[in-house]
């Protein structure tokens, strides 16, 4: 497929390599769900960092969930750069992957209170998930014609949701039920489905590799000029969308809330242990927010089409700004349960719903170098607020606190968002 076809509003759509291609977001997922979302924030404080405060053992994961999505923000100029124009997208997909399996089985080996090694892993693991993302990501264009861009990444998005969420059912019975699994007790059980989920990563990424063609370039820069060509195109990149106002303050806006969204959802789990809930309990609400969200996602994107995008965000971001300070508060189970169900009804749409607006105010013939850019922005996430409730909870003491402290992102965010309007895709700068 050459650049040009890919770029074709009319291009027919070959279900084998898109399918191959969102099979790896069902691949990935496990990752995302299983370990980032579940077990490693339930079993960290709990067995690999036991006696020591609640506030510590969330500061020390936070930070190295924030470390991690710095050095990948930091490493996206170059990363983008060689899959613009390396040609060498799957080949250091590949990388990336084995990098991110790795360290996933690696952490069923840490003992009781081995906590460092366990975070090693873990970073080694988040990395390679981070980074492989960002040439899954540049694949898009040569799987997809233009005209089905946004149904194709929206397929990869609900295969993600359902593949993650099929393998996290099986490792939550497991952990609820070692013994039908022939595992001696829950800890073991754990152990495993860090296991299963790096065989999982590795086994449906196998149909990316093989189906999915990527396109022959004549010529491929060197390294150092990747290297160098890619610094200067996100420079270049940033001077351009700042003339189209609105995709920029929006932009800045995003930046704000949807780090909010994926601090909640990093940290979920682990504010749930911390105030002393089971952990089968915790697996068993994440489960609820993973089937619960896919079709939650739809409504959601039904109802931005009917009230605007733009209306629909700020309703989800109001929603995420009360959800996380009453979970601050809650001190039941069942009041758990409530706030995760909550979660799943906003956490897709406004996902969706923020891609869907950003490119409702761009030009089409600038699609694919401003979503780079919004792309790139995005690996950003999650660390102003990890860092943030990592502090906070460690000044005040309180993890209730710290949670709380995240409020203050969507505030921000949906302040930002009150002074945009909708309009459609400009054709021409509006010029900051």
């Amino acid at each position: 497929m050459s650049p040009a076809e890919s770029l074709t509003e009319s291009a027919p759509l070959k279900w084998k390599p898109v399918i191959a291609w969102a099979l790896y977001d069902w691949a990935n997922s496990a990752f995302a769900t299983s370990v980032l979302a579940g077990f490693i924030q339930a079993f960290y404080g709990t067995f690999w960092h036991p006696g020591v405060s609640a506030e510590r053992s969330t500061a020390e994961l936070n930070f190295v969930n924030a470390f991690t999505g710095i050095l990948v923000a930091l490493m996206a100029p170059v990363l983008g750069a060689i899959a613009d124009r390396g040609g060498a997208k799957k080949g250091l997909l590949f990388a990336f992957l084995v990098f991110g399996v790795v360290g996933t089985g690696l952490l069923a080996i840490p003992g009781q209170g081995q906590y460092v090694l366990a975070l090693t892993f873990f970073g080694i693991g988040a990395i390679g998930f981070a980074g492989a993302n960002v040439f899954y990501d540049s694949l898009l264009v040569d799987v997809a014609p233009r005209g089905k861009l946004d149904f194709v990444s929206s397929f990869g998005f609900a295969l993600g949701y359902l593949g993650g969420g099929l393998l996290f059912l099986v490792n939550v019975i497991m952990v609820s039920k070692p013994e039908l699994f022939d595992l001696p007790d829950k800890t073991t059980a754990v152990r495993v489905a860090f296991l299963t989920v790096a065989v999982w990563w590795a086994l449906f990424s196998v149909f990316l590799f093989v189906f999915v063609k990527e396109r022959k370039l004549s010529e491929r820069p060197s390294f150092s000029v990747l290297a160098r060509d890619g610094f200067r195109q996100v420079a270049r990149t940033f001077a351009e969308l700042k003339r189209y106002r609105t995709a920029f303050v929006f932009l800045l806006a995003y930046v704000f809330y949807i780090d909010g969204v994926n601090t909640v959802i990093r940290t979920a789990v682990k504010f749930g242990s911390d105030i002393g809930f089971e952990t089968a309990d915790l697996m068993k609400a994440l489960l609820l927010v993973q089937f619960v969200g896919f079709p939650a996602a739809i409504v959601f994107g039904w109802i931005g089409q009917r009230i605007g995008p733009r209306r629909g965000i700020l309703i989800g971001v109001g929603a995420y700004a009360c959800i996380t300070l009453l979970a601050s508060q809650m001190n039941s189970l069942r009041e758990f349960y409530a706030l995760a169900f909550s979660i799943a009804c906003f956490q897709g749409g406004v996902q969706a719903l923020s891609r869907s607006y950003f490119a409702s105010q761009i030009p089409g013939e600038k699609a694919g170098e401003f979503f780079g850019f919004y792309n790139m922005v995005g690996k950003f996430t999650a660390i102003i607020g990890l860092t943030l409730m990592a502090v906070v909870g460690l000044v005040w003491e309180s993890v209730r606190v710290g949670l709380a402290s995240v409020t203050l992102l969507f505030i921000v965010g949906g302040a930002i968002l009150l002074t945009l309007r909708e309009k459609p895709a400009p054709q021409s700068p509006d010029v900051v």
